[in-house]
């Protein structure tokens, strides 16, 4: 009996025993953080702008800001408009989850398309519209799962929604989440809202070249003038943001 206690099964019941010991850290661990205080929305957006690289103060940002376009990145000016959303723009990310990568800022773009945004300010439709494009060269179908979601939620952009949130009406993003997203029945036909889409698709793609062509003739022009053979000026920069 003592051989079989500490041989075979005294190692089963080692494992049993560590094992019990991880399950209940992860319980702590888990109590820990359900008993912690949700993080305000300035908290959120700080956050969020240290895990993607962003910087802690909201608002600070060049005269230029890089978009994405195709395979590239095109500097734009940070006009006034986009400076105006941007904090709700981000707040966008944070309420449907939506990454920052090519194909995530399509998918909110495509979410605020849905919720009207273009009717808010038609310069944020055209902003949307310039990230969409490459999201519908990338993954099309989940830019029009975006789209359809948006179209039953609500956005952040009107004046008195802005109002309301710098007011502290919503304290975290989960009740921000709960008052926005999905909220609302569409009373509108899916063949309607599909081409309406298209719409959308179709004004992205144009914008999309009428930005991508002569970013691609001006970046091939550079590369030869620094000495780069034509293979290397036509050659796609391998990038790692698409997600």
């Amino acid at each position: 009996m003592g051989q079989i206690y500490f041989g075979v099964s005294g190692e089963r019941w080692v494992r049993f025993i560590s094992a019990l010991t991880r399950l209940r850290g992860r319980l702590d661990s888990t109590l820990v953080f359900t008993d912690a205080r949700p993080m305000t929305l300035p908290d959120e957006l700080a956050a969020f702008y240290r895990r993607n690289g962003f910087g802690d103060v909201v608002g600070a940002r060049p005269l230029t800001v890089r978009v994405y376009t195709g395979c590239m990145l095109v500097p734009l000016p940070n006009i006034e408009t986009r400076r105006r959303f941007l904090k709700y723009h981000d707040l966008h990310h944070l309420i449907t989850g939506y990454s920052v990568g090519r194909i995530g800022e399509g998918e909110v773009s495509a979410w605020e398309l849905g919720t009207g945004s273009a009717f808010v300010s038609p310069t944020l439709g055209v902003m949307n519209l310039i990230a969409l494009s490459t999201g519908l060269v990338l993954e099309p179908k989940r830019m029009w799962r975006a789209f359809r979601r948006g179209c039953s939620s609500r956005n952040l952009y009107p004046a008195a929604v802005r109002a309301d949130v710098e007011s502290g009406r919503w304290p975290d993003i989960w009740t921000l989440r709960k008052e926005l997203l999905e909220v609302r029945a569409s009373s509108v036909p899916t063949a309607a809202r599909a081409t309406e889409f298209a719409l959308y698709a179709a004004v992205a793609m144009l914008i999309h070249a009428a930005i991508a062509v002569p970013a691609v003739v001006a970046r091939f022009i550079t590369d030869i003038t620094l000495g780069y053979s034509v293979f290397q000026a036509v050659k796609p920069k391998k990038r790692i943001d698409i997600y």
